[in-house]
């Protein structure tokens, strides 16, 4: 493991059900539609999409997410990544009190030539754009959801 490999973590607590929050993370290209740093994200079949992601650092990522497990019942979603970045995202969704236990993992290895040259001095920049992405989409998921309860 190198220093273009990552691996992240993100646990959040939501109040809406475990069903509609799968619902909404199950739409591999709406995420551009609550999460500020997903760029744009287009539907390549029923289960693939691309998706360009840019958060505060001045480089755009682009990856492709195809669907690996899609299973409301066990409260698991995971998509392969290819292009900037290969790798796995995961969604765990459980319930929690009312609402719902979300826990995201990433396991990634950065591809995209210029931010590989980049590691061993930029690491800890890449690694706190991330924590500030996934701020950013808490905050997004928590707004789609309660958009989503009342409309």
């Amino acid at each position: 493991m190198g220093l273009n490999h990552y691996r992240f973590r993100s646990t959040w607590s939501l109040d809406e059900p475990p069903a509609l929050v799968h619902g909404v993370l199950a739409d591999l290209a709406g995420y551009s539609r609550w999460w500020r740093e997903v760029r744009g994200g287009r539907r390549l079949d029923g289960d693939t999409a691309e998706l360009r992601l840019r958060s505060v650092l001045p480089y755009e990522l682009v990856v492709v997410l195809r669907r690996d497990v899609d299973d409301p019942a066990a409260g698991v979603l995971r998509a392969v990544l290819s292009g900037d970045m290969d790798g796995t995202a995961t969604w765990r969704v459980a319930p929690e009190g009312a609402g719902t236990r979300l826990v995201y993992e990433q396991e990634v290895v950065v591809r995209r030539r210029l931010l590989r040259l980049l590691a061993p001095v930029a690491r800890p920049l890449l690694v706190a754009n991330h924590a500030l992405m996934m701020r950013s989409g808490l905050r997004g998921l928590r707004a789609r959801l309660a958009g989503e309860r009342t409309g």
